[in-house]
């Protein structure tokens, strides 16, 4: 093996390079410091964050808004910390990936008791291996560098997280030359294609109201622009999941709004429902998705196309790609639809008028939000009511929207508006959390200082876990009321307002959006027991199930 062969951890950088990796999240330890002096004279910046699982937020974040983000921490404690948040990566289909640091392979003796190693020296890995879509143990020179390509491919391609465990001996290693290239092409069988394009726009064009059901694979592959060429030059109505909402320009006269079952406005469940082609595009079927299994889609009259799996009622194509397929419905063959009359989907309110003396509610709190909405902000709402809520946004076209809407996991808000600022730098979050999420991971507020950040934070205080109430009441649901406003003191930047009153959101908000320097914090007080109108659909729903 020759020295002139770079060395693993020198290897592992360069590939995460060609790949737009300009920032790296993690906190070191002992099995990983050395690569993380690498790194330090690489030009990938470290990002440093107050724990692991935060670190793991706010990668899935940079890789929802950059295409692909990574996260290195030590072993055990560090990887095993991230456990919730990488398999939130995997669940929502988040291109991720994951370094550990881990004992040297000459160290891995039987019997060996090393600090941080749970069972053996085997466990992290295999319980990565049930939420990634690739893994590997760098544990040998002469296969390194093909192992890297492997698990980045997977995580290109798939969308989903990888693991790659690295050895603080083999870190500064020289490896072999890879055997084969690193980024594959995939490529449909142009038979199968086209056997599944001709039933799809044979289907399409007998259907008399068809609809697009788009959702969140639209934002991962980047097809975005392929979902409005198709609506708009076949005129085909677009609604999204809840997951995918802001993959449509939601100002566009072809946009109707999210669908969820039940939990939706029943005139886009009505539209949806009622449709005799349903064209799915990059949905997931989850519960949340499906108005908690409320929905009423009929697989004899859709057309369902993801990356995993592509079929027209109930014929199903294999060796057909998702991008091949969607390119493939923008074709003349296709028939442009006339114009249709969807006034009535549409959802026509009065334009919201501030009362200054009013008490906040979640409901016109949502309202009022909205007028404040531009197009260089991106949304960022963790679980709960700030989700559900936010649900009914009408974004602007080119303010993104980030949340963890299948996976549902509370704390994601924060530490993901690090992610997506440092991976759309020209746009600013605005988190909306609520008081309980905040506390769990609020203190990543200290990382926005020390990486000049600033998100404007709306925390809805409602005195506890409001989702919950409806369920089953009781003190369990409780937190403890901090003083939210105080934190800047306690962090040293920022700035911070409490409201009460809608002239005080209106006040705050409009300081916020001034205030560029840091972060901003707005409390705002809520009644313990107000819930939007999509909450209160949705604990109907599950109310019955628990």
């Amino acid at each position: 093996m020759s020295n002139r062969e770079p060395t693993i951890g020198d290897y592992l950088l360069k590939k995460l390079e060609s790949y737009g990796i300009d920032h790296i999240f993690g906190i070191p330890g002992d099995y990983i410091v050395q690569f993380f002096g690498m790194i330090e004279q690489s030009p990938i910046q470290h990002i440093g964050t107050t724990r692991e699982d935060t670190a793991g937020f706010a990668a899935d974040a940079y890789a929802r808004t950059n295409g692909m983000g990574v996260v290195c921490v030590t072993y055990g404690v560090g990887g095993l910390s991230m456990i919730n948040s990488i398999t939130a990566a995997y669940a929502e289909k988040s291109p991720l990936v994951v370094i550990s640091g881990g004992p040297g392979i000459q160290e891995r003796t039987e019997g060996a008791l090393l600090h941080h190693t749970g069972k053996n020296f085997f466990t992290q890995q295999r319980i990565y291996e049930e939420i990634t879509v690739a893994s590997s143990l760098l544990d040998e020179p002469f296969t390194a560098f093909n192992e890297i390509d492997r698990v980045l491919d997977a995580v290109y391609w798939h969308k989903r997280p990888g693991y790659i465990e690295l050895p603080r001996d083999m870190v500064s290693m020289h490896g072999s030359v890879y055997q084969r290239p690193s980024t594959y092409e995939r490529d449909s069988d142009p038979e199968i294609l086209d056997a599944a394009l001709d039933n799809a726009i044979a289907y399409i064009n007998q259907s008399d109201n068809p609809v697009i059901l788009a959702g969140v694979e639209l934002h991962r592959f980047g097809f975005r622009d392929k979902l409005l060429r198709l609506a708009e030059e076949k005129q085909i109505p677009v609604v999204t999941t809840l997951l995918g909402k802001s993959v449509m320009p939601e100002a566009h006269p072809l946009y109707l709004g999210i669908y969820g079952g039940a939990m939706g406005r029943t005139e886009i469940t009505t539209l949806v429902e009622t449709s005799d082609c349903l064209i799915t595009l990059g949905a997931f079927m989850t519960d949340v998705n499906l108005g908690i299994y409320t929905a009423n889609l009929a697989r004899s009259r859709s057309v369902y196309a993801t990356s995993d799996k592509i079929s027209v009622c109930y014929s199903t194509y294999e060796d057909v790609t998702f991008e091949d397929f969607l390119d493939g419905l923008c074709t003349p063959q296709l028939t442009r639809r006339p114009e249709a009359n969807l006034e009535w989907v549409l959802e026509v309110s009065d334009p919201f008028v501030m009362e200054p003396e009013r008490a906040l509610t979640v409901q016109r709190l949502f309202q009022h939000l909205n007028q404040f909405l531009h197009d260089g902000l991106t949304v960022i709402p963790d679980v709960g009511d700030s989700l559900w809520g936010a649900a009914d946004l009408r974004l602007p076209e080119q303010t993104d929207f980030i949340s963890l809407a299948y996976y549902t996991s509370m704390g994601f808000a924060i530490p993901a508006a690090i992610g997506a600022q440092l991976g759309k730098p020209n746009s600013r979050p605005l988190v909306i959390v609520g008081d309980g999420a905040f506390q769990m991971t609020g203190t990543e507020l200290s990382t926005t200082i020390r990486y000049g950040l600033n998100p404007i934070i709306l925390v809805l205080n409602n005195q506890g876990y409001g989702t919950m109430r409806p369920l089953l009441e009781g003190h369990f649901n409780d937190v403890e009321n901090w003083r939210y406003t105080r934190v800047p003191d306690l962090l040293g930047a920022g700035s911070a307002f409490a409201v009460r009153t809608e002239g005080e959101f209106d006040t705050a908000m409009k300081a916020a959006l001034t205030d560029t320097q840091h972060f901003v914090l707005i409390e705002a007080a809520l009644d313990k027991s107000d819930m939007s109108p999509a909450l209160t659909r949705l604990a109907e729903q599950v109310s019955k199930k628990v």
